[in-house]
């Protein structure tokens, strides 16, 4: 990859190894069935996991999707078994979605690189430069992008 993308904005040019990395993972593991899931469920699982128990309304609502097309989605995933629902217990007629063990251990192999991408960092950075960054990236995720939430849609 060339550096001229880091020159010019290192906000894209780090999202962007990070994304080819993991779509380059996913593509592997689809390919050599290591992985029971299209490339398109992998997504949807991924937002499940990030939307943290969405309901299939909020699902669908979020990905810009019809409601039957969310459910047929969600009950593949349910079939091969990394999504599960579970009942709310204030309103027995509510499901959300879930992640099941099964995801955690296809999700624990992106975990481990961000792992090492962090021990480098540490070992990089000074301890206050390492504390700024990490008080930086809680910024970014709790005040520049609060829209990882069921209700939220982002027009780009």
């Amino acid at each position: 990859m060339s550096d001229k993308g880091l020159e010019q904005n290192p906000l894209s040019a780090v999202y962007s190894k990070f994304r080819a990395l993991y779509y380059r993972d996913v593509l592997y593991r689809v390919k050599f069935r290591e992985l029971s899931l299209t490339t398109s469920e992998v997504y949807c699982v991924d937002i499940i996991h990030n939307l943290d128990k969405p309901t299939i309304q909020e699902f669908s609502n979020y990905v810009g999707i019809s409601s039957p097309n969310a459910t047929y989605k969600v009950n593949s995933l349910i079939k091969k078994g990394y999504v599960k629902k579970v009942q709310s217990e204030t309103d027995k007629r509510e499901f959300y979605l879930d992640v099941t063990d099964k995801y955690y251990r296809y999700y624990n192999i992106h975990q481990k690189y961000l792992d090492i991408v962090e021990e480098r960092l540490s070992e990089t950075l000074s301890d206050e430069e390492f504390r700024i960054f990490n008080d930086t990236l809680n910024k970014i995720y709790t005040d520049i992008l609060p829209e990882l939430s069921p209700d939220d849609t982002i027009d780009i």
